[in-house]
């Protein structure tokens, strides 16, 4: 009896532990209050200006993008949310705006930094092969531990809906670790 109890001790502690190995990036940041601040900043300043959608092209770092919206303010290589968001919310703090285009997710206002320093990230695009761009794709938000651009993040991903409920873009806000 008691050599059954501490086996089923023992399997539980494994499962705990191997559980715990596979998610730490995830919980790390849901549990973050930083990172959901800041998301809900950046979606709150953006629905103030009005519904998210997509009209026209403009190039941005100079990559042709869509043009990106909320109610009449053009988003692409206007910096104002994403500054705004970032100063709020503090020290090493990013926000990015991201439009879909075709496959990819094009950055068309960031305050992310260019891994040289040399200005910001904009034209850039969300890592096709990183972890958030699957949750993405699916419709979900993805909070977790990433590399940006060469620097690691706590981050949160989110998709972003337009009127008729499509993935337009992307919310992203981040703090370096």
């Amino acid at each position: 009896m008691n050599r059954k109890s501490l086996l089923v001790g023992i399997l539980a502690a494994g499962c705990f532990i191997a559980t715990s190995m596979l998610v730490p990036s995830t919980v790390y940041a849901q549990a973050d209050p930083r990172v959901a601040n800041s998301m809900a900043s950046i979606k709150a300043m953006a629905a103030k200006l009005g519904a998210p959608k997509l009209e026209g092209r403009e190039a941005v770092g100079g990559k042709d993008a869509p043009a990106l919206y909320f109610g009449s303010t053009k988003i692409n290589n206007d910096f104002d949310v994403v500054d705004g968001v970032s100063k709020e919310d503090g020290k090493g703090m990013t926000a990015t705006f991201f439009v879909m285009s075709g496959d990819e997710y094009i950055r068309v206002s960031t305050s992310v930094p260019k891994p040289d320093g040399s200005g910001r990230a904009i034209g850039t695009i969300l890592d096709p092969a990183g972890k958030a761009i699957a949750e993405i794709k699916q419709g979900k938000p993805f909070y977790g531990e990433v590399t940006i651009l060469g620097t690691p993040y706590v981050t949160g991903y989110e998709p972003m809906k337009d009127g008729g409920g499509n993935v337009v873009g992307i919310y992203y806000v981040g703090y370096k670790k």
